[in-house]
């Protein structure tokens, strides 16, 4: 698959939708990734933190790979999130990720662990080297308590099997010279942060994984290509549109508000894995405030 497909515009980090007993409701999951190709993103990221794949055992992880790539089929291409902080069960889950129809991989900085800089290399060079598919490097520090280095992201990205990176740091400065770093390579920077896509879009940026893509596809996709055409006040707009929305879900854990506004536009009652809980009240109320004005906006065809 030709690189620039997997790093170029809405990419949404999709939900995992569980029936009431806990288990995995493959049909609700197969109509929502349809319903956000019929909106126009660019892929679909199933199984990464948004897809609470850490309550995922990995046979239910290969199992929605599977569902999703069905539901895809030639559409869009599919960027299974593979991570783990154990190099062998990232290569694992890597591997079996490809052999399910994954296009490409997302892979997560090893958490708990906290490598210094030459282990979270090796880690992600390792998984490189020997799983033959473009691979997105995922830094998302509040998660996983340790940054991937500049310099470590600048090493990966000759790599011919590493084609970006998934940004959600909030250091703008950093993810800047990320960008700089690796111009010469075929290595792209996507936004993980939705409320900073338009500022990692506006230093180099291609695109983004994006959680307000469940709910919001269309503004979303609005807001990326925009900028992406060079039209940054329309950007703008879509940005400041989104606003309340990104903030409202945001205000508790992922993905805890975004399944609750899921529910809220009507697509089945939202179920967590322990130990996610349902949102607060307040919570909810601000997922309705800035829906609710949404709604009131025209919708991007």
């Amino acid at each position: 698959m030709d690189y620039t497909t997997l790093v170029n515009g809405v990419f949404p980090a999709m939900t995992t939708p569980f029936a009431a007993d806990g288990s995995i409701d493959f049909d609700r999951l197969q109509t929502h990734a349809n319903r956000l190709v019929d909106a126009g993103v660019d892929g679909l990221v199933p199984v990464g933190s948004t897809g609470e794949s850490a309550t995922l055992t990995h046979d239910e992880h290969i199992e929605v790979v599977e569902a999703v790539v069905e539901a895809a089929g030639d559409d869009v291409p599919v960027i299974a999130g593979s991570g783990s902080n154990s190099t062998h069960e990232a290569l694992a889950l890597s591997e079996r990720s490809v052999e399910a129809g994954a296009d490409a991989l997302l892979l997560i900085s090893p958490y708990y662990n906290k490598p210094e800089p030459e282990g979270m290399e090796a880690h992600y060079r390792a998984i490189a080297d020997e799983v033959d598919a473009p691979q997105i490097l995922y830094n998302v520090p509040s998660r996983t308590g340790r940054n991937v280095a500049v310099e470590t992201a600048a090493a990966l990205a000759s790599h011919e099997n590493v084609v970006g990176y998934k940004a959600a740091s909030g250091d703008l400065g950093r993810i800047g010279e990320v960008v700089e770093r690796t111009r010469g390579e075929e290595f792209a920077v996507l936004s993980g942060d939705d409320g900073l896509t338009l500022p990692i879009l506006s230093v180099g940026g291609t695109g983004a994984i994006s959680v307000t893509a469940n709910v919001e596809p269309e503004r979303v996709c609005d807001l990326v290509w925009s900028a992406l055409d060079g039209d940054y006040e329309a950007a703008r707009q879509r940005h400041h549109e989104l606003g309340e929305l990104n903030r409202a879900l945001f205000a508790e854990t992922n993905p805890i508000p975004v399944k609750a506004a899921q529910e809220l536009r009507g697509e089945g009652q939202a179920h967590y894995r322990s130990p996610l809980t349902q949102p607060s009240e307040t919570t909810r109320q601000r997922l309705r405030e800035a829906l609710a004005a949404l709604d009131e906006r025209e919708v991007p065809v």
